[in-house]
């Protein structure tokens, strides 16, 4: 993978969090400058620990299944693009309850969250990706993103929350296609 890829990457899977920053600054009338730090600090750094352990689980699997690899990440990347792609069009009347700058709710939402990218993760493995800079990359794409994402979702609301998800997903589909396209005609 190049880092054009894991840039793009970055950004797909960071586009739950960017929504749920959206949301969050939304609701909370007057987000401050740490509420946004807070929001970005859990939601990257949680982006960043779970590819970690999804490719820890995917290097004990590689080599059962290293023939078949490129499959793997393209479903895997195929479904979770396809979960967000769903999300996306489907009205979430929950989301604007709760303060989401609260610690507990706000760990709630980070794993919830960066669930897709430990399954990314997953597929790190079998494409043998520099996992520290990969992981770095995502992490600070979804801080910046998420710290951003508040003080967005303070001017325009729900306008954007869907659409991101929309796109993020339809991403991590082309990705997992190119994936798929690479392996199949290099061999």
């Amino acid at each position: 993978m190049s880092l054009m890829d894991i840039i793009i990457l970055g950004l797909a899977l960071s586009m739950d969090a960017f929504a749920v920053a959206v949301t969050s600054g939304f609701v909370m009338r007057h987000p401050s400058l740490r509420h946004a730090l807070k929001m970005g600090l859990f939601f990257g750094g949680f982006q960043a620990l779970m590819p970690v352990l999804g490719w820890s689980a995917g290097l004990a699997l590689r080599a059962l299944i290293m023939e078949f690899d490129h499959w793997v990440a393209f479903v895997l990347l195929a479904l979770i693009g396809a979960k967000m792609v769903h999300e996306s069009m489907k009205a979430d009347p929950d989301q604007g309850s709760g303060n989401h700058f609260d610690t507990l709710p706000l760990l709630a939402l980070a794993v919830a969250t960066s669930i897709d990218a430990l399954a990314a993760g997953v597929s790190f493995a079998f494409l043998r990706v520099h996992i520290a800079q990969t992981v770095l990359v995502i992490g600070g794409i979804t801080f910046s993103l998420s710290f951003l994402g508040v003080f967005v979702g303070k001017k325009f609301g729900h306008f954007l929350e869907h659409k991101v998800k929309l796109l993020g997903g339809i991403v991590l589909i082309a990705i997992g296609v190119k994936i798929l396209i690479e392996h199949l005609s290099a061999a």
